[in-house]
């Protein structure tokens, strides 16, 4: 039988007797899955089509049924169905309300650690893509295990808060860049090249430049607009300085060393993202306590003014500045790094003062630690997912929720319902999040895969696409 091209069902709800035989509105909708539900036995078989009429409740048929239309009709209280042998729809999978289904992914464990971050590079050069997380690098495309660097533990923790790739020494070979939570100083890490690097030799660590403690995540940002991204530090020690790191090779030396830029004496705080929220091209900087504005001229020379316009706490590292609602101004995407809750802070009319306005719209509350969040196509429909999930014991577990199972989910952007849904990746086997998400196309099939390293493990999970 073909699949069923549209179906007559009452709008109202189906136990009110008091409209049988009245002027009712009906749906007109298309079966979900090329499927019949199974509501009753058909009746009434015509030439050239099934024709049947049976109950449903309105719950069950939203399960099998998306709407298409609405026609007014005078029709008893019954569902009505019309399957058409012959003819076809001519509306695409692309446009249809159509559920879609999940997309699978092949789950590849490398170890389990207390490491949180993790990059994607070409480490050795042969053309696989490989992965950085902490003590190791990960040879692709089988994964295999080779020292990089010793990393120091303290309680749950590795005094390491995330892998970042530039070629510091620029010899042509990736190097890591990194940090740590509490000591005081950024440190790079020299890819080793060759047969050094194949049987598994330590990486030589540099120190770029002795900063500060109490950091939560770095982030790599090109914030002059020269091709080679800045340092840009997130510390969770309230009303911090905005400090931004640029990386300059001087003299004979091609070794890049570090220059600071205090862009604000305050502002910082856990949380951080990077988008125009003002309106006027020049992309801003944002951490939990508000946002510094890019001033006119050098970035790097000009001091960013701040403006105190919110109090998030614990704000994802990072948030995603996009206009979700297509209304011309930018709106944020958020989690709770450290309690329950993901959002979308709907941007309003700014007050008459100038002051940005906002309202808040809640994705998602089923689970704590939306530490880090990231936009990925992963379904290669040209438009991009959020992806996140739970930081496995962060704060040793004794955040709210911080003992709850691990989780990773996409979620995707419904343009006409202005909301999310979910998808799941993994819920309780052992995948959630660390500080650093990475998708990438691993195994070049064309599909972005996603790379996540927490302390439930450091993990490659392959798009398999949609069973």
């Amino acid at each position: 039988m073909k699949t069923p091209e549209c179906i007559l069902a009452p709008s109202g709800p189906l136990n009110n007797k008091s409209t049988i035989g009245r002027e009712r509105r009906f749906v007109v909708c298309k079966a979900r899955g090329g499927h019949i539900p199974p509501f009753g036995n058909p009746k009434n078989v015509l030439a050239g089509s099934l024709k049947f009429s049976m109950i449903c409740p309105m719950k069950r048929l939203s399960n099998f049924f998306s709407i298409d239309s609405f026609r007014p009709t005078r029709l008893p209280f019954v569902l009505l169905a019309l399957i058409s042998l012959g003819s076809h729809s001519s509306r695409s999978s692309a446009d249809s309300n159509e559920p879609q289904q999940p997309i699978q992914f092949k789950k590849i464990l490398l170890t389990i650690s207390a490491n949180e971050g993790c990059a994607v590079t070409d480490v050795n050069r042969d053309g696989h893509l490989d992965v950085v997380a902490g003590r190791h690098w990960y040879a692709g495309p089988e994964y295999l295990p080779r020292i990089l660097r010793h990393v120091e533990e303290f309680s749950d923790y590795l005094h390491s808060n995330g892998d970042l790739i530039l070629d510091v020494n620029q010899d042509g070979w990736p190097d890591v860049v990194s940090s740590s939570f509490h000591d005081q100083g950024v440190w790079w890490y020299e890819n080793p090249k060759g047969d050094s690097l194949m049987i598994g030799l330590l990486w030589k660590a540099h120190l770029l430049k002795k900063t500060h403690g109490q950091n939560e995540v770095n982030f790599f940002q090109d914030i002059d607009g020269d091709g080679t991204p800045e340092l840009v530090v997130n510390r969770w020690k309230k009303n911090s300085p905005l400090n931004v790191y640029q990386f300059n090779a001087s003299g004979d030396s091609k070794t890049y060393s570090l220059r600071l830029h205090q862009l604000n004496s305050e502002g910082n705080d856990h949380g951080m993202g990077f988008g125009d929220i003002n309106g006027d091209n020049r992309p801003d900087i944002l951490s939990g306590m508000g946002w510094w504005e890019r001033p006119h001229g050098n970035p790097l020379q000009n001091k960013w003014k701040f403006h105190a316009d919110w109090t998030l706490g614990g704000a994802s590292c990072p948030m995603i500045v996009k206009d979700l609602n297509q209304d011309g101004r930018n709106d944020v995407i958020w989690g709770k790094g450290h309690d329950f809750g993901l959002y979308w802070r709907e941007q309003l009319e700014p007050s008459a003062e100038g002051k940005t306005q906002w309202k808040e719209h809640l994705i998602d509350d089923s689970y704590s630690q939306a530490h880090c969040l990231l936009e990925s196509d992963l379904d290669g429909d040209g438009k991009l997912e959020l992806l996140t999930g739970k930081r496995v014991r962060a704060h040793s577990g004794k955040d709210p929720g911080g003992k709850d199972p691990s989780c990773l989910y996409y979620y995707k952007w419904d343009s006409m319902k202005q909301n999310y849904k979910r998808y799941l990746i993994d819920e309780g086997g052992g995948i959630g999040i660390g500080l650093q998400i990475r998708t990438r196309d691993m195994n070049k099939d064309g599909k972005m895969d996603i790379i996540v390293g927490g302390k439930s493990g450091t993990w490659v999970l392959l798009n398999q696409g949609r069973s």
